[in-house]
């Protein structure tokens, strides 16, 4: 099975050149290792590590002004691949496609980051624009 950790720089230079007005919804589904795998070979399990990356990054995506929209604990695919489960699911919004780009050049940031690759063991990350909400599927 393939598994997914981060973007490729076409990928992310894509992002940038579809920039427009207005925030920017990333829907984030994410498989963890059980055992963290940092470089060092320090011991963590794979929540713990990804725990340490919230806790690091959090006043990051409050400063450039992102938040955390939505939650949940995954419980059963539908329609889709058998077999995927994601430990962690939530949705961040961010005032700009520029600041979700500002987290890459934050230190600090940069730091969570070391957390979450040694944590990540597949992921998918979908950009998403709101649209108004209504009673039915269609807009």
């Amino acid at each position: 099975m393939q598994s997914f950790t981060s973007f490729s720089r076409e990928a992310f230079t894509a992002f940038r050149e579809a920039a427009r007005p207005g925030p920017v919804q990333m829907l984030n589904l994410v498989r963890l290792h059980e055992r963290a795998r940092y470089p060092d070979e320090r011991e963590a399990s794979g929540a713990d590590a990804f725990a340490a990356y919230g806790r690091i990054s959090a006043p990051v995506l409050a400063r450039l002004g992102g938040r955390i929209l939505w939650r949940g604990d995954f419980e059963q695919a539908l329609i889709g691949p058998g077999g995927q489960r994601w430990d962690v699911c939530f949705i961040a919004e961010y005032p700009s496609v520029e600041a979700f780009a500002a987290l890459f050049r934050d230190p600090t940031y940069r730091e969570a980051m070391a957390h979450r690759q040694a944590a990540v063991r597949d992921c998918r990350l979908l950009r998403f624009g709101a649209t108004e909400a209504g009673a039915g599927f269609a807009g």
